[in-house]
């Protein structure tokens, strides 16, 4: 840390004039605006985000591959696995999943989704799907520009 020369300690400093100048304030911001547009969107289907996004990835893993493991679904979601444990639960105890012992490891449990599931998740991903749409629309035709770049960010 530095002083100034009566001993203070030198004022904070930035680049930018104003906080909005700030990528870094911008994707905050704008983040938190996105997790409210996806909370008002699943509160109909009484499920949290990570609670859609975890139900999400059993199905589309199971459609593509084959039907996951909790942690399949931890690495695939690049989330802690005893967080996900905790929501499978909570998944498992609503009835939307249901823990199935896998064929090739006594230890694993396959995650499946049940009917139960399947119904919710259809309402909850339209419902995701239209805010997402509506929330990105300010964007217009930089929107794949602006996807490209979140892929690119993600990468790194």
């Amino acid at each position: 840390m530095t002083s100034s020369s009566d001993g203070q300690p030198d004022a904070p400093y930035t680049q930018f004039e104003k906080a909005t100048d700030s990528t870094g304030f911008m994707l905050w911001q704008v983040t938190l605006a996105w997790q409210r547009a996806m909370r008002a969107a699943l509160d109909p289907h009484d499920l949290t985000h990570v609670q859609f996004v975890l139900l999400t990835s059993a199905w589309w893993l199971a459609e593509h591959e084959e039907p996951p493991t909790q942690q399949r679904i931890a690495e695939h979601v690049n989330v802690d696995t005893m967080m996900t444990s905790q929501v499978l639960r909570r998944l498992a105890a609503r009835q939307l999943i249901s823990r199935e012992l896998d064929d090739k490891d006594a230890r694993a449990r396959r995650i499946v989704l049940t009917e139960t599931g399947r119904m919710v998740l259809t309402g909850a991903l339209a419902d995701v799907d239209a805010a997402d749409a509506a929330f990105f629309a300010a964007l217009g035709p930089d929107a794949p520009g602006f996807l490209r770049c979140l892929q690119l960010l993600h990468e790194e």
